[in-house]
């Protein structure tokens, strides 16, 4: 093609006279002979932004001919179902259980459509509306082009009411057109759809499910990509066009936090007001006992370890399903499994070895030096292996983060007064771009794997984070004692353990990090790397879980906390474990 339009211009160069034209990459005419540049450029065709092929040379702010639109008015909550099913169908692909979308996740967006009056409901509030596409399709087509998507009239699994006093999905989408723009006030006092609560239904109907995605997970799958979310707004079809600033409520340009994400889902628990979900017993891989098991996994610690874990937790009374079963009267909180098997291996770590700077490194000369070990584990040998792991996952975490591209491949503008200065802005992006990866080359050793539940690979094999040490025993660490294996390390530190009032006080984490032991802080790192979490908001679940296993008179809520101080405890009965 570009030497056909080189062909046809028979211009001679004006410095050597041949007529011998080629056109570069970037567009510009040059002569074969001479390599002389002209400021002639081929005419560009740009079909994602041109339709039917038309070849534009410049951008122009003169009006065309403006074509009538027709098509049919969507309203706000169709788009949002349209991605809720596209980020569903993704866990589907991925693994999930398929009753998980038909029959958990479209009842509860029925039960929040009632609820927040947007829809299954002969009064529904004045919403957004959008006007569809111009298309050679009737009215008819289009509209069934968009909902033979919808979701399946599945028998209900949550015992509520919506379901008696729903109506079908052709009369609560033709309920109300003539509404005008949703405004701020109106999208927080009715609890209307963002982005973010697409993420909090699906996390609900996973914890419903007893999946094994927890919070982290799948925060993590959309920030990879394997989720949509970012750009979801594009997998839109063509009659459903985003136009006015409501429009800006399917553009985001952040993954939300897991802290975020959580507060949003409890506040939704109680709007919702779902009944009890299913019981998170001990098989159920959300249950702390399995969950534990998956991290110790993932953090190369013993499997032995996990036995201490489990003492640990039924000391803290944590190995009850009820307290990890989410029942809207009894117990309206909604769990943090994750942070919850996270804190539990950290606590037991710290009564196992003291974390204090000093016991942990008198432990592992005691279990002897780095080439004699054998099969008994080293907290320094651990440490070693783990920290240059750690540091090259963050580098690789870093660089993909960087890399990653946050910017629709469709154009996204609010007015279509903007639409030229939008098309120019990507076009110029796009060409600085081409240049940069010219000029340099992807860097070697990277590599996109998919989905995994584990942050780290740890065996023999080439590619992996080095040697496991799975197997490696716990017998320099512990003896028997009166009947009772006991940890050698009899001495526990932690901070104060007062609650504070949530409205007034922040984590105090930041002021207290630099009197912590670096191991303990160390460690605390690591498990908020694996679950992509911040080390503070880890740290609070640790002294939760801390409050419960040592049962510490709190004071009333609104009392002023004490000075932070050291305390150590002697542990006895909380690293006991029965008689083998």
């Amino acid at each position: 093609m570009d030497e056909e339009e080189a062909d046809e211009y028979k211009e001679p160069c004006n410095q050597c006279s041949a007529v011998d034209w080629g056109i570069s990459d970037e567009g510009r005419f040059y002569c074969r002979s001479c390599h002389n540049v002209i400021e002639r450029t081929r005419e560009v065709v740009d079909m994602p932004f041109a339709g039917n092929a038309n070849r534009i040379s410049r951008i122009t702010s003169q009006s065309g001919i403006r074509k009538t639109e027709c098509g049919y008015v969507w309203m706000l909550c169709e788009g949002f179902q349209f991605i809720l099913q596209n980020q569903a169908d993704a866990l589907l692909r991925l693994g999930v259980t398929p009753g998980f979308k038909d029959d958990v996740l479209c009842q509860m967006w029925r039960i929040y459509l009632q609820k927040t009056q947007q829809g299954y409901t002969r009064n529904p509030i004045r919403s957004s509306r959008f006007r569809g596409a111009a298309l050679d399709t009737d009215l008819d087509s289009a509209a069934e082009s968009v909902l033979s998507d919808t979701f399946t009239d599945s028998g209900s699994v949550l015992n509520s009411s919506a379901g008696s006093n729903a109506e079908s999905s052709s009369d609560w989408l033709g309920s109300d057109y003539s509404s005008t723009s949703t405004s701020a006030s109106l999208k927080w006092s009715r609890n209307l759809m963002t982005m973010k609560t697409t993420l909090v239904l699906i996390h609900l109907a996973l914890v419903w499910s007893r999946e094994a995605l927890t919070l982290s997970d799948l925060l993590r799958l959309v920030k990879e990509g394997h989720v949509p979310y970012v750009t979801a707004y594009e997998d839109l079809p063509e009659e459903m066009k985003l136009h006015g600033p409501d429009a800006l409520l399917f553009h985001v340009e952040r993954i939300p936090s897991h802290r975020s994400v959580h507060k949003e889902a409890q506040v939704l628990v109680q709007l919702l007001q779902l009944p009890a979900f299913p019981p998170v017993v001990p098989e159920a891989l959300l249950h702390p006992a399995p969950l534990s098991l998956r991290y110790l996994t993932d953090a190369n610690l013993p499997d032995e370890l996990h036995r201490w874990v489990c003492v640990l937790m039924d000391r803290a009374g944590m190995a009850d399903p009820k307290r990890h079963t989410l029942d809207g009267e009894s117990r309206p909180v909604l769990p943090r499994y994750d942070l919850q098997a996270a804190a539990l291996i950290i606590v037991t770590m710290k009564v196992m070895f003291g974390l204090d700077d000093h016991t942990e490194w008198d432990l592992s000369n005691k279990t002897g030096s780095h080439d004699n070990t054998g099969d008994l584990f080293s907290f320094r040998k651990w440490y070693k292996l783990v920290q240059a792991a750690f540091m090259e996952a963050q580098q690789r975490r870093n660089q993909d983060m960087a890399r990653k591209q946050w910017k629709g491949k469709k154009l996204f503008f609010v007015d279509k007064k903007d639409r030229l200065y939008v098309t120019k802005r990507r076009r110029i992006s796009e060409n600085i771009q081409m240049c940069l990866k010219r000029l340099s080359s992807c860097p070697a050793g990277v590599h996109y794997d998919g989905p995994s539940s584990f942050q780290f690979c740890w065996s023999d094999e080439d590619g992996s984070d080095g040697p496991s040490l799975h197997h490696t025993k716990l017998d320099s660490i512990v003896s028997l004692s009166n009947g009772f294996m006991t940890p050698w390390n009899h001495n526990y530190w932690h901070p104060p353990l007062r609650r504070c009032n949530p409205r007034s006080c922040t984590s105090h984490y930041p002021n207290m990090e630099p009197t912590l032991p670096r191991s303990f802080v160390w460690l605390l790192q690591l498990f908020s790397f694996m679950l992509d979490v911040e080390a503070w908001y880890l740290f609070d679940e640790v002294l939760e879980v801390e409050r419960r296993v040592f049962a510490t008179r709190m004071p009333h809520i609104g009392q002023r906390p004490e000075t932070r101080k050291w305390l150590r405890t002697e542990e006895t009965n909380t690293s006991q474990k029965p008689r083998s």
